[in-house]
């Protein structure tokens, strides 16, 4: 049972840049892996994957979606996770 006001759905984590055409995604962040299988959205096989927005989807199907509507691929309904931040604090310090 669940007190008033959570939810169990994580919500949606901030996406980074949409790869063009032929190029592939970055997912590496944990949270497109559910531990539950879901049916793809494009292709309708069962999946652990999910995009941004918590869309179930398989990279592979992602990828080939991008690569066949480019134009509204644009629109950001997949994309790569934001670029990590350095880990030490001199990198790419020129002082």
């Amino acid at each position: 049972m669940t007190s008033r006001g959570r939810t169990r759905e994580k919500p949606p984590f901030e996406p980074g840049l949409i790869p063009a055409p032929g190029e592939f995604l970055v997912w590496r962040d944990g949270q497109h892996f559910d531990r539950w299988d879901l049916p793809c959205t494009l292709c309708g096989q069962p999946t652990p994957m999910r995009s941004h927005s918590g869309e179930p989807v398989h990279k592979t199907c992602a990828e080939s979606w991008i690569a066949a509507n480019p134009v509204e691929a644009r629109h950001g309904r997949f994309a790569s996770d934001l670029a990590p931040k350095p880990k030490s604090k001199g990198q790419g310090d020129h002082s």
